[in-house]
């Protein structure tokens, strides 16, 4: 799949400018998710764009408008860390807000995020519930959160076995011939989850 176009499934052409042009396509037809890819490529400057944060942020916040959770995740990231991206202010309640709409609507990595920020504050038993809601989806990283708050004292017994046994369950569902091939092509090709 990574040889293929997210959106048509066509194999992906060999240059930039053609792959551009099938994004732009996408984003034409307000497309919330390719609007969230071409937001990508203006961040980092691939495809022969130029790097543009506030390009990116742009599309990100249309294409989190069209229901994009990926798109809220990416604004989340920009604001709530904001000092370290050129060109974006750190404004965390912003990010948080960002974090939430993504997480109400299913997204793994914006929930874990919320937890740990949790963690941080201090304010456990919230953490504890966005870890396990994370962890029941198959998030590795959210059941280590709630293990070491279990070793910390700040989650009990209970709360780690059930969020071992929903981390377990969640894999067990994922697990597909598919999956394992997919990994191991990724893998070849030197991709990481």
């Amino acid at each position: 799949m990574l040889d293929r176009c997210p959106f048509c499934r066509t194999p992906l052409p060999g240059d930039d400018a053609s792959e551009l042009a099938m994004i732009q396509k996408r984003v034409g037809k307000g497309d919330a998710e390719a609007i969230k890819v071409l937001g990508e490529q203006y961040c980092f400057g691939d495809l022969g764009l130029t790097k543009d944060v506030s390009r990116s942020i742009e599309l990100w916040t249309e294409a989190a408008e069209l229901g994009s959770i990926d798109a809220h995740y990416e604004l989340g990231i920009m604001y709530y860390t904001g000092d370290c991206v050129e060109g974006v202010e750190e404004d965390k309640p912003r990010g948080i807000r960002h974090w939430q709409q993504a997480a109400t609507k299913g997204h793994v990595e914006s929930r874990h995020g919320l937890g740990a920020i949790e963690c941080d504050n201090g304010n456990h038993q919230l953490a504890v519930q966005h870890y396990m809601i994370s962890a029941k989806m198959g998030h590795e990283r959210s059941l280590n959160g709630i293990k070491k708050m279990f070793k910390d004292g700040h989650a009990t017994k209970a709360q780690y076995a059930e969020a071992l046994l929903g981390y377990r369950d969640a894999v067990e569902e994922m697990k597909s011939p598919q999956r394992e091939e997919a990994k191991e092509e990724a893998m070849r090709l030197g991709i990481y989850f």
